[in-house]
């Protein structure tokens, strides 16, 4: 089964948000009954994941279909460095769509590439033309990232969701009803700053919160840049750890606000008649610790935590599946819509699409038997003493957790089965068994009873570097792309 030619294409798309903190994937609270809901009458991949934990990087993937040692965005400040074909707005528009886009960018595409924009929204401010919109700005700074012990004093109208889905709402009305849509909301939070109004602040109480995994001694036993960036955090802010109840509780009242805002843009797309025709992609660009690790955001590693992804897609044609089965990544997104709107994947498209799997076709067995995501600016890694010149002073509370230190090195990850594989650039690597070991605390990478294993992960990590040579720029030679951009021929329903 397929969907209806041209369905309109909705895209949400939120900030560090970690995956598994629902309801419908064995979360304690009841944080996005709304989005489980969607999840439950379309397809929730479990086993999503991100190219790289970093935001730049991993919006850069969304759009290119590629992962980021080939389109070259690997760090937050470099967008304009990207490497690319045509991407997703470029397929797109070339199928008649009206492109509209509101909310954060951190990417390479602007105001200039959208029919309809609205932003740019970023973490303390937004197009703030009102005054109570300028005063809740400089109270997001002056809160330094937070968490906030209080309730934040402005109303939710000023809150970027409710912004951001009402000025989606306005594009949606003022477009041409005889093209079909792409509509892009690019949600700041629940990335930091850690802040909720009521009710939401005091929905979930910091007594019922779930109990973390681990604290401060896993980043002490992990080492590297897990114990770097923890130590750098305790100097700057001195027992902020001891705040990872509220944090975590706030955290889970920014899912609930966004649920909300999810459900009243839904609500108008059903007011408008559009909703049966209109696939809905619900996915963010990395995690976050909530508290894991004694850390707050991301920075050091790519646990789970930070590299697994909540995606569920929803709409005409897509299957009723809870998929906790298959390897997908982010930069499968875009090779996926070109099937979708019925366009060939172009030429440097790294990802696989996800059609086929979607829309209840068959899909090779071994094609998403693992996936892959990467790390690091280039160099070498820093020692755990390093205290190089930084892009913020090491005096005051201030701090960005990805930094000279925390992003230097190269690596690779790979997750296949139970197990996970990093590959480093110093030669080293990383071995976890993570049904047994979810928070990666106990290093294999020696344990001569999984030798197999490690070798047999080796491999197909190495199968990944081949697949990530770039094939741009196109030359006098044309490659044989596979369809669907599969390089595996085994096949399963």
């Amino acid at each position: 089964m397929t969907a209806p030619a041209a369905p309109n294409i909705v895209l949400v798309m939120t900030d560090q948000h970690r995956a598994g903190f629902t309801k419908g994937e064995g979360f304690g609270l009841d944080t996005m009954p709304f989005l489980d809901s969607l999840a439950a009458a379309g397809t929730r991949l479990r086993r999503a994941y991100t190219t790289a934990p970093a935001c730049v990087p991993a919006r850069t993937s969304l759009l290119t279909g590629r992962w980021p040692s080939a389109h070259r965005v690997r760090q937050n400040s470099t967008p304009e460095a990207v490497i690319r074909g045509e991407d997703l707005l470029d397929v797109l528009g070339d199928a008649g769509y009206q492109t509209f886009f509101a909310g954060k960018t951190h990417m390479y595409r602007g105001k200039e590439d959208f029919d309809a924009f609205s932003g740019p929204y970023w973490h303390v401010n937004g197009p703030d033309g009102t005054d109570q919109q300028r005063a809740f700005a400089e109270w997001l700074k002056s809160i330094d990232h937070g968490p906030t012990t209080e309730p934040t004093p402005f109303p939710l109208e000023c809150q970027f969701p409710h912004r951001i889905v009402s000025d989606a709402i306005a594009q949606l009305d003022a477009r041409d009803r005889d093209r079909p849509f792409f509509s892009w909301l690019s949600l700041p939070e629940p990335h930091n700053p850690y802040q909720a109004p009521e009710p939401y602040f005091s929905l979930f109480g910091e007594d019922e919160v779930p109990e973390r995994a681990c604290g401060p001694e896993a980043a002490e036993a992990k080492g590297g840049a897990y114990k770097w960036l923890r130590d750098l955090v305790e100097e700057k802010r001195p027992g902020y750890d001891a705040m990872w109840r509220r944090y975590r509780a706030t955290y889970c009242g920014m899912l609930r606000l966004i649920d909300d805002q999810l459900r009243r843009l839904v609500d108008h797309l059903e007011d408008q008649g559009e909703w049966d025709n209109t696939v809905l992609i619900f996915l963010t660009d990395h995690g976050d610790y909530v508290g894991d690790y004694g850390l707050q955001r991301k920075g050091a590693g790519m646990p789970e935590a930070l590299v697994r992804i909540p995606m569920v897609v929803h709409g005409p044609g897509i299957d009723r599946r809870d998929n906790a089965r298959d390897f997908v990544s982010l930069a499968d997104l875009f090779p996926t819509l070109c099937e979708a709107v019925g366009r060939p994947v172009p030429l440097g498209v790294q990802g696989r699409s996800l059609w086929p799997m979607l829309t209840g076709g068959d899909y090779p067995a071994e094609e998403f038997a693992d996936v892959c995501a990467e790390r690091g600016y280039g160099g070498l890694p820093y020692p755990e003493d390093a205290r190089p010149e930084l892009h913020f002073p090491y005096e005051g509370s201030t701090y960005d957790e990805l930094n000279t230190v925390t992003q230097s090195g190269s690596s690779r990850m790979l997750r296949h089965d139970r197990y996970k594989l990093y590959a480093h650039v110093d030669g080293t690597g990383e071995l976890y068994d993570v049904d047994a070991d979810p928070m990666e605390l106990a290093d294999r990478w020696d344990d001569p009873g999984l030798g197999h294993v490690k070798a047999a992960l080796q491999a197909r990590l190495q199968r990944w570097s081949l697949r990530l040579t770039d094939d741009l720029p196109r030359g006098n030679y044309d490659p044989n792309l596979p369809r669907h951009n599969w390089h595996r021929t085994s096949r399963r329903n």
